[in-house]
């Protein structure tokens, strides 16, 4: 999801200088709303592995 979001960054900064106005503003949302999805997936996915390391250690003792 990182990449998608890299690259719609990247078709809006080429839109954007050669005067794709809408294209480029479009191409910035997206990438925003995707960077913003991956943030939150990447920290539900740190704190479930938290979680999942302490379960396991009670678990093992």
């Amino acid at each position: 999801m990182l990449k998608y979001a890299i690259i719609f960054a990247l078709i809006s900064l080429v839109a954007g200088a050669l005067g794709f106005t809408g294209v480029a503003a479009g191409a910035a949302g997206i990438a925003k709303v995707l960077f913003v999805i991956f943030l939150i997936v990447a920290i539900v996915f740190v704190v479930l592995a938290a979680v999942g390391v302490g379960a396991a250690r009670k678990v093992l003792k």
